[in-house]
């Protein structure tokens, strides 16, 4: 039978996680498909983006897209992510890229077991304090030592640019309620969450199953998001409330995307994603996997599926 439409790409011909553009953010434009890219029309014209190089397509206000364009961005394992007003407000997001449950399994094999997750936490903190012996400290230890160096870096931060620091004040029902620097994290904030969900999804891991966060479909995202903050989006942030652009929400998104690219971020997040869940894996971080199905034998062996067992052999 003839399949009407463009082909989907074939899984070698993807591009690794690692490798995407991080996030492209569109608002008030129509969104459709033109062969294997994505194009977005408004009154300046078309645009193409080419759906298999992508992270996450964050779509804002005023967008439309078509059947079409979701089922290429699904294809080709890039992530939507539908956003609120000014890019600050998560609403939902498309499907996965891998076809390999392994580091999933070993996700929820670690935060199923009180040891493991603390082990996991623990690596977590030592990943934002280099040089530091986290291996004693409990939970609240931890908490402890992470709010005090959080606000060491807005006081940093406030000290260095000139701009004025009262505390952290993130209205959800009004943006422009906060002032600008609170503002500006807010958007670098929501952006940075796009961007660590795409890479999580993509390789096949549940966004749910937090180790420091717990009780949210995003606690993972939380958790990977907070290793990448005090090193980004709050310098960022505070440099971007001392110029006070017009639309600080825009200049955000704009000015993380620009890190993003130089910093790789999107292979830093894969690497540290497989350093947590499968520290002792040498396999490659590859994000797609073999589309292949297993059954279950018992304890850690598994048997070939798409076979009829129970047959005379």
């Amino acid at each position: 039978m003839v399949i009407p439409g463009a082909r989907p790409p074939d899984l070698p011909d993807l591009v690794r996680a690692q490798d995407r553009l991080t996030f492209v953010y569109l608002e008030k434009c129509h969104i459709h498909r033109d062969a294997n890219a994505i194009t977005a029309t408004d009154e300046r014209g078309v645009m193409h983006i080419p759906a298999a190089a992508l992270g996450a397509l964050l779509l804002g206000p005023g967008t439309t897209v078509t059947q079409q364009a979701m089922v290429l961005m699904a294809e080709s394992g890039s992530t939507v992510v539908w956003v609120g007003e000014e890019g600050v407000r998560y609403y939902a997001h498309g499907r996965s890229l891998s076809h390999s449950s392994r580091l999933l399994e070993a996700q929820a094999q670690l935060v199923s077991n009180q040891s493991s997750r603390l082990r996991v936490a623990r690596e977590m903190y030592a990943m934002r304090f280099p040089g530091e012996d986290t291996s004693g400290l409990t939970m609240q230890q931890l908490r402890g030592r992470e709010g005090a160096r959080i606000r060491r870096a807005y006081r940093e931060q406030s000290k260095r640019t000139g701009v004025r620091w009262d505390g952290r004040d993130y209205q959800v029902e009004s943006f422009e309620a906060s002032d600008p620097v609170n503002q500006a994290l807010s958007a670098a904030n929501t952006t940075m969450y796009g961007v660590v969900h795409s890479v999580i999804v993509a390789l096949g891991c549940s966004p749910g199953l937090g180790f420091v966060h717990t009780g949210h479909v995003r606690s993972f995202v939380y958790d990977i998001a907070d290793l990448y903050k005090a090193e980004m989006t709050i310098p960022l942030a505070f440099d971007l409330a001392k110029d006070a652009p017009f639309d600080i929400g825009s200049a955000a998104r704009r000015a993380l995307r620009d890190q993003f690219h130089g910093g790789a971020l999107l292979d830093r997040c894969v690497r540290d994603i497989h350093h947590l869940l499968l520290p002792d894996d040498l396999q490659e971080t590859s994000d797609g996997g073999e589309n292949v199905v297993y059954l279950w034998d018992g304890s850690q062996r598994v048997v070939a599926g798409g076979t009829s067992y129970g047959k005379d052999d």
